[in-house]
């Protein structure tokens, strides 16, 4: 029989049940319409332009960001608690639900470690039902085993580090007939075939799923993860969480990254990931290395192996970090599915052939790249053959819309976002957004087989850029062109030149280009403008041969 709410409540700490949770004064008075805040002992000043408000405290659960996950999740804001991602809403769950030196956790090894640390943190037994031979859990067992203090069952689908979907009858069968919490983690959900078990959610009160942003979203370093559950759990939960628990900058990458138009990509690269798990599934068992692979419904594998020992530090020694699971399987090795290079790297020290292996050309020339200095934190994403999503945000608008001009007339989708040290100047957001979009397009290209190579363009009104363009696979650039402004729309002129070079180098083309007007602002424009409708021309693919007489580029 399925648990009721005034049950499922009863398994919760007595003292959190009672508690009075912390508020803020903006928490209490949220949506009031108030312009001036004097409530939070904040400095008033922003630490440096274009920070976001980081002299602000957050909002416990920010609305917009809040706004964007319920509609990711199908679920309403009372059924969804944001959190440090799914790592703290464990935490949370055995903290709210586990009385130290009494209660137990019910898992089932090998699964996430993080459950067992979090429930002996506090104090808590637990209790380990391992899994069948399958990788399935053993239901039977753990419903005998399941005591009148157990007051959480794990369940991991698709389970890390086995990689497989638990059965959903099994899932079911546990929400129905067990006295405890049922914690279900569906952290590599998106990349299986099945949907999440948030569909039932309304059948079962005891029933809380985690899900994060770090896997399929590629927000890892952002650390965003949710629980969804029940309104009354959640109301729980929020006893415990902190005050302000989500920094501002990643309420700021959250909302950015699930827009629709970065959703889309991300969902296409997912599928990507899906073809590269499939050809690895093949090229894996070839190599001598391997004894077997094991299928998998999630972006890694779990592979045993000859020695677990000889096979990471082969690994290290090449460069390539894996992870043992030695110690609770032996002889096992766990790792992610990279992009396609990646992949050919862990290949190629596995001494399996991987020359046939694909660059993603069957759903578009796509590359998804980062670069982080000092200076500036850059991510971006390119796609060749899909035009149409073009964003652009690197702090300076001027720049952006220039980028923007880049993209628009070179025909291909472009999101690029940049932090930068504009409080210093301009030069690193400017000079390190080109090199990663040099190195965006150059990824993309693959070998560059097709392409038509050369391009040439443009006037702006009274302005001309005469351009001549080769993606030669040599980095150069020859400019001529006098700016009668040393600025436009905050944006250096002097720049313009150094930009366009960090492009040429970074994604090895040859640029010449010659610009000559009255007015800087159309100067400027018809630079970019004239940049993209000649890489408009150089990146049409028009089959599959390879434009030089070299026979490579």
């Amino acid at each position: 029989m399925t648990m009721k709410i005034e049950d499922v409540l009863k398994l919760a700490r007595a003292n959190i049940a009672a508690l009075t949770p912390y508020q803020s004064a903006r928490s209490i008075h949220s949506g009031k319409g108030i312009e001036i805040f004097l409530d939070a002992n904040e400095n008033p000043r922003e630490p440096y332009a274009n920070s976001g408000s980081v002299n602000r405290y957050p909002d416990q659960q920010p609305e917009e960001m809040m706004e964007k996950l319920c509609s990711l999740y199908g679920v309403t804001n009372k059924q969804i608690i944001a959190t440090r991602g799914a790592d703290e809403a464990i935490d949370l769950l055995v903290r709210s639900f586990c009385d130290a030196g009494r209660d137990n956790i019910i898992v089932s090894s090998p699964t996430f470690p993080m459950y067992g640390i979090a429930a002996r943190v506090q104090g808590a037994d637990v209790i380990d039902v391992p899994l069948k031979d399958d990788f399935q859990m053993d239901v039977e067992k753990i419903l005998q085993a399941e005591t009148d203090d157990t007051k959480i069952i794990f369940v991991c689908s698709p389970n890390n580090p086995t990689s497989n979907l638990m059965n959903e009858a099994d899932i079911i069968r546990l929400c129905e007939e067990s006295t405890s919490l049922i914690v279900l983690d569906e952290t590599y959900i998106e990349f299986s075939d099945k949907e999440s078990f948030v569909s039932v959610l309304d059948n079962y009160p005891n029933l809380v799923i985690l899900r994060t942003l770090s896997k399929t979203y590629a927000l890892a370093g952002a650390r965003c993860g949710v629980a969804i559950a029940h309104p009354d759990i959640i109301a729980l939960l929020l006893k415990v969480l902190p005050v302000y628990p989500v920094p501002q900058p990643v309420v700021q990458a959250v909302c950015t990254a699930l827009q629709p138009a970065n959703l889309e990509k991300l969902n296409r690269f997912v599928g990507l990931l899906r073809q590269q798990r499939d050809y690895l599934t093949k090229m894996l068992q070839k190599s001598d290395d391997i004894v077997h692979v094991y299928p998998s419904d999630a972006n890694f594998f779990l592979v045993k192996v000859k020695n677990a020992k000889k096979f990471t530090d082969k690994c290290l020694d090449a460069g390539v970090l894996v992870r043992s699971q030695d110690s609770v399987m032996k002889d096992h090795i766990r790792f992610s599915i990279g992009d396609v290079h990646e992949n050919k790297r862990l290949l190629s020290v596995l001494g399996v052939d991987a020359s046939d292996i694909r660059d993603g050309n069957e759903s578009g020339r796509i590359a998804f790249l980062s670069r982080t200095t000092k200076e500036t934190d850059i991510h971006g994403f390119v796609d060749l053959d899909e035009p149409g999503c073009i964003q652009i945000d690197t702090g300076i608008g001027f720049y952006d819309h220039m980028l923007e001009q880049v993209a628009s007339h070179g025909n291909f989708s472009l999101i690029l976002t940049c932090r930068g040290d504009l409080n210093v100047d301009e030069h690193h957001t400017m000079e390190d957004s080109a090199i990663l979009l040099g190195q965006l397009i150059r990824r993309a290209l693959g070998n560059k087989a097709g392409i038509g190579r050369f391009g040439f363009t443009a006037p702006m009104d009274e302005s001309l850029a005469r351009i001549g363009l080769d993606i030669s696979g040599r980095g150069f650039l020859k400019f001529e062109g006098d700016f009668p402004r040393e600025d436009v729309g905050g944006m250096p002129t002097e720049m313009v030149e150094h930009v366009i070079r960090s492009f040429a180098e970074s994604l090895g083309v040859t640029i010449h280009m010659e610009v000559t007007g009255e007015n800087a602002h159309h100067m400027v424009e018809a630079c970019f403008k004239g940049l993209g409708r000649s890489l408009r021309a150089a990146l049409h693919k028009q089959g599959d041969e390879m434009p030089s007489t070299k026979g490579v580029l």
